[in-house]
């Protein structure tokens, strides 16, 4: 490791002392390095792609009117959330994977401009799943980038889930939550930070009580992994990864909400408390 003196304003000095916890910060010059990290490995992903092509059926009636990523929680489209999410870490040119209604979506957003974002839209004639859709953008998707389903709401630091991933040699980082009840979800088995499977649906046996969130840092290398036509990632992509040893996990304790049941949707409308 390479040390060197910096002279900082006293204002700077300030700020990066109250970074300082002795735990997960222990000290300045750690400190520092963080922001170093998060600035140097943020500025490498400035693209983010957003699912937005699903049918929504569990979510019916409401999906008969309208596409599952435009329900509204507090006032807004679901899928604005995240939008607001990445504007809030500068991450502002956003692929938008259209289907089902997917006009309402472009309606409604256009080319994001009124977000402070630039907007450009994938249409799925078929409906391609999580990872099929990727197959539609391998001409603009040269670099890493963030990639969510657009029915969850997520809380999280970008600039810490991508230094996490640029430090940890994967080709791709799933975003983890731990939830109370795991059982009708699929939970990750880990060794350290590298996933090893997703266990589906566990006994009370399974330790580990931490979830695929649906947020994720790609590096472009996985759209090889990516098969023709209709595919996923949790069961097409996600298991060959782990497989090679380059999937890990990111565990966060940031706001998450589910919107994939109208249980879930309701607790969701009740509980998040927005992007800040």
């Amino acid at each position: 490791m390479t040390e060197f003196r910096i002279n900082l304003r006293d204002d700077l000095v300030s700020g990066i002392d109250r970074m300082v916890d002795g735990v997960e910060v222990k000290d300045r010059s750690h400190a520092i390095e963080i922001i170093l990290s998060r600035l140097l490995y943020a500025k490498k992903v400035n693209k983010a792609v957003i699912l937005a092509g699903g049918k929504g059926t569990r979510m019916r009636p409401f999906t008969y009117e309208m596409p599952k990523p435009m329900i509204p929680v507090q006032g807004k489209p679901l899928v604005q959330h995240i939008i607001e999410l990445l504007r809030r870490y500068d991450i502002r040119d956003i692929i938008l994977s259209t289907g089902y209604m997917g006009d309402k979506i472009r309606e409604y957003f256009g080319d994001g401009s009124k977000l402070g974002v630039d907007i450009s839209y994938i249409e799925e004639e078929d409906e391609l799943g999580t990872a099929g859709a990727l197959n539609l953008m391998r001409d603009v998707l040269k670099g890493s980038f963030l990639m969510f389903n657009g029915d969850i709401l997520a809380n999280i630091d970008l600039h810490n889930f991508i230094m996490f991933h640029g430090e940890s040699n994967a080709l791709a980082t799933i975003a983890l939550t731990p939830v109370k009840d795991p059982s009708r979800f699929g939970v990750a088995r880990l060794r350290g930070n590298q996933i090893l499977e997703f266990i589906e649906k566990p006994s009370t046996g399974v330790h580990s009580k931490l979830i695929n969130a649906g947020v994720y840092v790609i590096d472009p290398k996985v759209l090889d992994y990516v098969p023709e036509g209709k595919a996923m990632m949790e069961t097409d992509v996600f298991p060959r990864l782990a497989q090679d040893g380059r999937l890990f996990g990111y565990p966060f304790d940031g706001q998450w909400f589910d919107t994939g049941t109208h249980d879930a949707y309701e607790k969701a409308i009740k509980e998040w408390k927005g992007i800040n």
